[in-house]
């Protein structure tokens, strides 16, 4: 069971699983997709159409914005459909922090932390535990890759590499805090070198990862910060 505040305006198609927290004043669009256990804050708008002066979607029929499992949406968020790709997807486990603005075509995988009042550009994807800083913008096409971090009020232009430390007008770093709290310091060195000169790790799993933010970098043809 649902508990939904009397407040909040659900669209008639909206699909939702159970156990979920939806709070006063939040609207949800049709066309939107929502798992179990999520609390979605108040004043939240999720589903409503693209910013983009280009495509303007007033309408949908399809399903287009899925939310996965055990994700906190703080108050005052937006998370647009798509209007260029399939789907705009906010996966499991996913902490949204208050005022967060999530544009068209967004991917976020499992773990992603999006802090207070950040912008998240047209057809970015934030994968697996990457965590934006307090106030950042992240440009439209950018790939903010696996356990990397973005710092507080920084305008972030390229990609960001897996297990880096993207800080405005500082080389790029580790990101030990990340490697720390999710089990990969057995894995340092490897990651050390590979985002320090770019030398491809060995260890199966760090590999796919890095894989996976080359193909999606790949396909943008966006520049990566070094």
């Amino acid at each position: 069971m649902n508990k939904i505040d009397k407040t909040a305006i659900i669209g008639d198609k909206v699909q939702m699983g159970d156990n979920n927290i939806i709070l006063p004043y939040t609207i949800i669009y049709d066309g939107v997709s929502i798992g179990d256990n999520n609390v979605i804050g108040s004043h939240s708008v999720i589903g409503c159409p693209a910013t983009d002066t280009k495509k303007i979607t007033p309408h949908v029929e399809d399903v287009c914005v899925f939310i996965g499992n055990n994700n906190v949406i703080r108050e005052f968020c937006i998370v647009e459909r798509p209007c260029y790709e399939q789907k705009s997807v906010i996966q499991n486990d996913v902490f949204l922090m208050q005022g967060a603005h999530l544009s068209h075509d967004n991917i976020l995988q499992d773990h992603v932390v999006i802090t207070n009042q950040c912008v998240v550009g047209g057809i970015a994807k934030i994968l697996e535990g990457a965590d934006l800083g307090m106030g950042c913008t992240i440009n439209q096409y950018t790939v903010v890759g696996q356990y990397s971090i973005v710092a507080t009020g920084a305008p972030c232009m390229k990609n960001v590499k897996p297990f880096s430390r993207y800080i405005p007008n500082k080389p790029l770093s580790v990101n030990r805090y990340a490697l720390e709290k999710y089990g990969f310091m057995n894995e340092l060195e490897e990651i050390t070198a590979y985002v320090m000169d770019d030398v491809m790790p060995e260890t199966e799993k760090i590999k796919n990862m890095v894989l996976e933010f080359d193909q999606w970098v790949e396909k943008y043809g966006h520049e990566t910060y070094k």
